[in-house]
This record gives C-alpha cells, sequence and structure tokens, in this order.
C-alpha cells in the first residue's frame, strides 16, 4: 500500500470516527465564521467519504486525531525504511525526559519542586510531553558492524554517542521528532505550540528533533498564527491540504487566498502525506 493510499485511509477513519455536522455545521469550523464553515464543508465534499454518526464526547475529537495521524505517519514511515533505516516507536503524550536529550530533564523538574525559588530565577516548564513522539532505538555493536568492521572489540573510540547502545547501561531512545496535534487553530493554541517548541530546542542535550505542527484548521488565517515565522517549529502540516486550497479558492476570499498561498509557497505549510517524507531526513 502507497502512501496515496494510506492518506485516503487516514481521511476516511477521520471521517468516520471524528468529522461530524450539526446544523450545518461542522465540527472542526467556527461556527461565527461564514467562510470557516464554508470551508469546511468543502472540505468534506472532496474527501467524500461516510461522516461519524455522532460527535466524539467531550474533548476526544483532539485525542482521536492524535491517534488516526500517529498510526499514519508510522505506517508511512515504514514504508520509507530504505531511505531512513532503523528501529523506530512512535508513541502519544510520552514524556520527553524518556529520551536521551532530556534524560537530564526530570532531575532538573524534581529539584525546581524542591527549591520553588529557583523555579522562579528560570522560568518554565521543562517536562514537555508532545502529542506524537517519534523515537530511535539506539543500535548494538552487531548490528554496526553487519555490513563491515566498524567498531572492534575494546577500541577506544566512539565511547560517548547515544546512538551505539552500549555506550548507555540503560539505554534510552533518541527523540527523532515531536509532533503536536491541534484538531482546530486558535491563538492562544499557537502560542502553547511555540512554547513547547522552545523549550524543546533550549533544553536538549544533543541533536534538536524535528518539531512540526498538524492540524484541520480550516482558516489560512488561523493556521497562519503558527505556520508564520522560523526559529521554533520546522513546518505545519495540514490533513487535507490540496483539499483545502481548493475549497478557499472556491469560498475563501482574496485575504484567506493570498495567506494560504503565501504559507505554501513560503515552505510554511505542506500537507500530511509531505510529513513522513520530512521525518526521513
Amino acid at each position: 500500500m502507497g502512501i496515496s493510499k494510506l492518506r485516503d485511509n487516514y481521511h476516511r477513519n477521520l471521517c468516520k470516527k471524528i468529522l461530524f455536522i450539526k446544523k450545518g455545521i461542522p465540527n472542526f469550523a467556527d461556527g461565527s465564521s461564514k467562510t470557516s464553515v464554508a470551508v469546511a464543508l468543502k472540505i468534506i465534499t472532496r474527501l467524500n467519504y461516510p461522516l461519524a454518526k455522532q460527535a466524539p464526547p467531550g474533548q476526544t475529537a483532539g485525542v482521536l486525531f492524535e491517534q488516526i495521524t500517529k498510526d499514519f505517519l508510522r505506517d508511512a514511515f515504514r514504508l520509507l525504511n530504505h531511505l531512513r533505516p532503523g528501529k523506530w516507536l512512535f508513541a502519544l503524550n510520552q514524556n520527553i525526559s524518556c529520551f536521551e536529550q532530556y534524560e537530564h530533564v526530570a532531575n532538573l523538574h524534581r529539584m525546581l519542586q524542591q527549591k520553588p525559588e529557583f523555579a522562579a530565577a528560570l522560568g518554565g516548564d521543562y517536562l514537555v510531553t508532545p502529542d506524537i513522539t517519534v523515537g530511535r532505538y539506539s543500535i548494538s555493536d552487531r548490528e554496526i558492524n553487519q555490513e563491515t568492521s566498524v567498531l572492534g572489540v575494546g577500541e577506544p573510540v566512539c565511547q560517548y554517542t547515544p546512538l551505539r547502545s552500549s555506550n548507555r547501561s540503560d539505554s534510552n531512545l533518541i527523540l527523532h521528532s515531536s509532533i503536536s496535534c491541534k484538531w482546530t487553530m486558535r491563538s492562544d493554541r499557537a502560542q502553547n505550540i511555540r512554547t513547547e517548541a522552545l523549550n524543546l530546542i533550549r533544553n536538549r542535550k544533543g541533536n534538536t528533533p524535528h518539531i512540526v505542527a498538524v492540524t484541520a484548521e480550516p482558516l489560512p488565517t488561523r493556521i497562519a498564527s503558527l505556520a508564520l515565522g522560523t526559529g521554533d517549529l520546522d513546518c505545519v502540516y495540514h490533513f487535507a491540504l490540496p483539499e483545502l486550497r481548493k475549497s478557499v479558492e472556491e469560498v475563501g476570499g482574496d485575504d484567506q487566498v493570498e495567506m494560504l498561498v503565501g504559507m505554501i509557497n513560503g515552505r510554511r505549510l505542506r500537507d500530511i502525506s509531505d510529513l513522513p517524507f520530512d521525518l526521513a531526513v
């Protein structure tokens, strides 16, 4: 099954389990915005899959969005194993202290709890828990030497890299990517994602993971609250970007079209099908 088929299944699952229309308003649209409702309805028409028979209860739409997105990314990334070989873990709500670059964060968090005066000076919530994490397992010397002799027994080289499992008594996963999922976008949600991203960048010991966001928000001007600018997030991904673009061009108005095209051409907004390939970099 190729990426296109997986993307179709992704949309089918989203429609079946989450997407719902009540009194003419899709549950990922802002009912107070005619443009938001119109664009969302157009997207649903283009996806053309049966919708959920009832709205997900409470806040479960966001939880289901995370789960379905995680499964899609895991399955799509497996298709690219020849481009990015390794043993990978796709998980939900995994604290960053579980990963090699952030193992020290748990100790720092405990210290700040014991010394509130330090917390006031240092600030910040260090224990970030991304919606989706992608981790890479470290590699044994046997795997490293599989093709040719790379490491000899007892040689005093490569003793600190976390990719080599023998360098750690308790081998941690290496955080490859942090993925935030937002079913819809509001300005406060955008700020929360940026804050988490900056914590990941500032508090790491080692390489910076891919830091991205996935959304179903139908209004380009709201997506822009997160997508515009550089330095914190790599990129924002829409769950149905081609469908969004056609829908906005039909009903969105010049300002919405201009904003959407600007984000796409400025390499700040991509489709969900692009994300597995970007993770392979």
